[in-house]
């Protein structure tokens, strides 16, 4: 939607906050924590920019959750840090229900590990909601790497031998594109650049330049433009081959077990939103994901709709911060 087609914009768009506003259906009354509050917008504070996976999810949510919230929905594209940008606006806002942020789990399950200094406190300042989205990720590599070069091992190979050419992008210090390369740099003892983008958009560019060797996204990015011969996906990080890349094998089916991950997203409120606000919107979240146009749209960029409790998404991360403090041992990942 362009600006002249949104009329509320000047009242609730702020710092380049983007386009989502979606109005009020009259399908009934609010529900839950808000029900007897007047009617605002809610704003998703977004991780990434336009046309990044965040940017994606958090759209196709809002598509869907316009009925829970009479006021309209806007997503707030907040960019930069690697998410951490949208997690202190965040940090800033009311606890109120109005304010949810669309972020990667790493904020909460790979960034306590990774930054010393961290300017939040997962556990406190993130009231958990639900999860929303997940994906594996694909290792793709450009026009730079030889076309001989058709898997895993013979990337390892190819780097080995081209040191001065080998470098592998990805959408921020942290993210798990950028563990993944590194976890197999780590473990292969490869010489082999890193380069952060603001984004996965960006990276693709070089990648498909000829700037970089290798780029690891979500595979919903990779796949238009593996199908256009812009690009090779190598394999993609599940434990099988991918419903959306099944001629891609997996990093398991290539003899690469640690690299095995999945990114996922998930939805926060302020730490100080109560959990029966936090419930609310979880359900709503959850009401969401169950719709056939939401999976669909996720289906496209590579994504499955995953909805969870508070508790649930909360669990998760605990249960997962044990191994990403390990990948930080073994990569010696450092954002400071």
């Amino acid at each position: 939607m362009s600006p002249d087609h949104c009329p509320a914009r000047r009242a609730l768009l702020t710092r380049g906050a983007c386009a989502a506003l979606i109005p009020w259906t009259g399908l009934g009354a609010a529900t839950g924590a808000w029900a007897q509050t007047p009617p605002a917008a809610l704003r998703i504070l977004a991780t990434g920019p336009g046309g990044t996976i965040p940017d994606i999810v958090a759209r196709r949510y809002a598509e869907q959750l316009a009925a829970p919230y009479p006021g309209g929905i806007v997503v707030d594209n907040r960019v930069g840090a690697a998410g951490r940008v949208a997690v202190a606006a965040l940090k800033q806002a009311a606890g109120d229900g109005r304010t949810l942020l669309l972020a990667q789990g790493a904020v909460a399950s790979v960034y306590p590990f990774l930054y010393p200094k961290l300017a939040y406190d997962p556990v406190t300042d993130l009231r958990p909601v639900s999860v929303a989205a997940e994906a594996v990720l694909g290792l793709a590599v450009g026009p730079r790497v030889p076309e001989t070069v058709v898997d895993l091992r013979g990337l390892v190979d190819w780097v080995r031998a081209n040191p001065s050419l080998a470098s592998y992008g990805s959408p921020g210090v942290g993210t798990l594109p950028h563990l993944m390369v590194a976890l197999l740099a780590a473990e292969q003892r490869l010489d082999w650049t890193h380069v952060p983008y603001p984004g996965g958009p960006a990276a693709l560019v070089d990648l498909m330049a000829g700037r970089l060797a290798a780029l690891a996204l979500p595979e919903g990015l990779l796949r238009p433009l593996q199908a256009a011969g812009k690009l090779r996906v190598l394999a993609v990080s599940g434990p099988r081959r991918s419903d959306f890349l099944p001629g891609v094998r997996s990093v398991v089916e290539q003899g690469f077990p640690m690299l095995e991950m999945r990114e996922w997203f998930a939805f926060f409120l302020p730490g100080e939103a109560s959990a029966a606000t936090a419930e609310a919107a979880s359900r709503a979240v959850r009401d969401a994901a169950q719709q056939p146009a939401l999976q669909a749209a996720l289906a496209e960029a590579g994504m499955v709709a995953v909805a969870s409790t508070p508790d649930g998404l909360r669990q998760r991360i605990a249960d997962e911060r044990p191994y990403w403090q390990r990948v930080m041992a073994t990569t010696g990942v450092n954002a400071e």
